[in-house]
């Protein structure tokens, strides 16, 4: 049993307030992702979890214990830090062995550990080597094995792929993932890269100002945001925050300057939000180009070709941001300057009041 529950944890660097007041609980065996921005707390809570960081108040239990007033050493959790933290001058085999062997671990059962853990990370070629003699994702590899070998309750993992570059962050989120199916002990992962939250995590914590402003599965989160910031912080391209104005006499939407055409059966669907709301979020999925005669019109001002996707970047009048759009670079004869049609389907759109909360 390794289930993790936060109660009320609050954390002041003297008189600045770093996470005000928290409530999480972390089933037993889950994978949980906490994302936000730099600086939002999710590294502090991570660290207090692991007893490296002393709480302002507040009660962490893991396992059902309250581990307050134990060291790190005490409460069951093995950390895997951004920069590694290898000793260089032991090899592969020495890093790894090291915590088993300062708590009282034989050699024998160091070295049985150390083996089975090498092989279940493809790390046994590389036993006898020094970290220097490593690449990024090796080192990086060994780091996680020398947190298994402990067989812990519970892994935290503080931002381990930040320091490898793009193909190496698949290959390892690829391999984590493969870990925990394998291991089944519940794992928490601390990011700013929301592809690496919506790709690991069984769920996400949207964490922002030292506050959790939602939980939940990382589709529902997307699909379904509590509120702007939530909305635009996952996704990429970052979803079309579009402001809007709605003129409940002539029920006319506008967009920046441009009025947006809407049929009879969206106007009856969504008039009352429409009404309430100041913001429309468009993920780039559910809009899309068409003639300039058609939609918001807009022009392109730029193409990003990410060669199985275009991502067309539209000005519209009036908005400071361009709206967002992936197609098939196929799928429609684009070039920049060229006057668009933007079209919403309406059955993704979300609509977010004046206060940035979700309304539908």
């Amino acid at each position: 049993m390794a289930a993790i529950e936060l109660k009320g944890v609050t954390k002041n660097f003297g008189e600045t307030v770093v996470i005000p007041g928290l409530d999480l609980a972390v089933a037993d065996g889950e994978f949980m992702v906490f994302v936000g921005p730099s600086g939002c707390g999710k590294s502090t809570m991570l660290r207090m979890i692991a007893g490296l960081e002393t709480m302002t108040g507040g009660e962490i239990s893991i396992g059902g214990e309250n581990v307050n007033a134990k060291g790190p050493s005490e409460r069951g959790a093995a950390m895997v830090f951004q920069s590694y933290a290898l000793y260089p001058h032991m090899t592969v085999e020495e890093n790894m062995g090291f915590g088993l062997r300062m708590s009282g671990s034989s050699k024998v059962d160091t070295a049985k550990l150390v083996l089975e853990t090498a092989d279940r990370l493809q790390l046994t070629p590389l036993l006898k080597r020094y970290p220097k003699q490593l690449s990024g994702g090796q080192r990086q590899r060994v780091a996680i094995g020398r947190a298994i070998v402990r067989r812990p309750k519970v892994f935290l993992f503080d931002e381990p792929l930040s320091n490898l570059d793009a193909s190496l962050r698949v290959q390892m989120r690829i391999e984590l993932a493969k870990l925990h199916a394998d291991l089944k002990t519940t794992m928490i992962y601390v990011t700013h890269d929301q592809t690496e939250a919506m790709t690991l995590g069984n769920r996400i914590a949207v964490f922002n100002q030292g506050r959790i402003e939602q939980v939940g599965a990382p589709m529902d989160l997307y699909r379904q945001p509590n509120n702007k910031f939530g909305a635009e912080f996952l996704g990429s391209p970052k979803i079309n925050m579009l402001p809007y104005q709605w003129d409940s006499v002539s029920l006319e939407l506008r967009v920046g300057s441009e009025k947006v055409r809407l049929d009879l059966a969206t106007l009856s669907a969504l008039q009352g939000s429409f009404e309430k709301g100041a913001y429309l979020g468009v993920r780039h999925e559910f809009m899309g180009l068409s003639a300039v005669d058609q939609g918001l019109p807009g022009v392109i001002e730029f193409l990003e070709n990410l060669g199985d996707v275009l991502v067309v970047y539209a000005k519209v009048e009036g908005l400071t941001e361009p709206v967002r759009i992936k197609v098939r670079p196929d799928a429609l004869k684009t070039d920049v300057g060229q006057r668009v049609g933007l079209i919403p389907d309406w059955s993704g759109a979300l609509i977010f009041g004046p206060n940035g909360e979700r309304i539908s």
